[in-house]
């Protein structure tokens, strides 16, 4: 043989044991690439959001008073009363009824007049307003149940995966996530 050919045997030789030691690293050392998703359930959040809710609803207020001590009331019912107290009697009697019948008429004007200002109302329309809650389920990511040999574990993720997960050395990436 010459020498030529017995460098290319040991090359060759050399190369093909190199080949097959790399390949059996790359057999012993395999991890899988993707985990499988089992299931993916949505997980929830409740938000409120407040408001105002208005209507017009009809108000009944009493009108401004423009004699609030009825002074009106009391003058008129005090001479009425007055003027009724002195057909009554004679003398001294009659006196002591004049002077009775004014202040009866006085208080009893008063009081008349006060019920018909309390009385003397309008109707007009006011806005109410009072704050209600709006609340609505918010997605705020996916519990994730998966599958990586024979190893069954849960992840949380911020969006919905597919029929897989990324796996880096052995364990599953959720930064890449989703895949598949």
């Amino acid at each position: 043989m010459n020498r030529s050919m017995v460098i290319g045997i040991v090359i060759g030789v050399g190369v093909a044991a190199g080949g097959a030691a790399v390949a059996g690293l790359g057999l012993m050392n395999r991890t899988p690439a993707y985990a499988e998703v089992l299931s993916a359930t949505p997980v929830h959040r409740t938000v409120r959001t407040p408001r105002d809710e208005c209507a017009d609803v009809s108000v009944e207020k009493q009108k401004p008073v423009k004699d609030t001590h009825q002074i009106a009331g009391t003058a008129i019912g005090a001479v009425l009363g007055g003027v009724l107290g002195h057909q009554i009697g004679g003398g001294t009697g009659r006196d002591i009824a004049t002077v009775a019948g004014a202040a009866a008429g006085g208080y009893a004007g008063n009081r008349v007049q006060k019920t018909m200002q309390d009385k003397d109302t309008y109707q007009t329309t006011e806005q109410r307003c009072h704050t209600v809650e709006d609340s609505h389920a918010e997605t705020i990511g996916y519990d994730v149940r998966y599958r990586l040999g024979d190893k069954e574990d849960v992840v949380r993720l911020k969006q919905k995966p597919g029929d897989r997960l990324p796996v880096r050395d052995g364990h599953v990436v959720v930064d890449d996530a989703p895949a598949g």
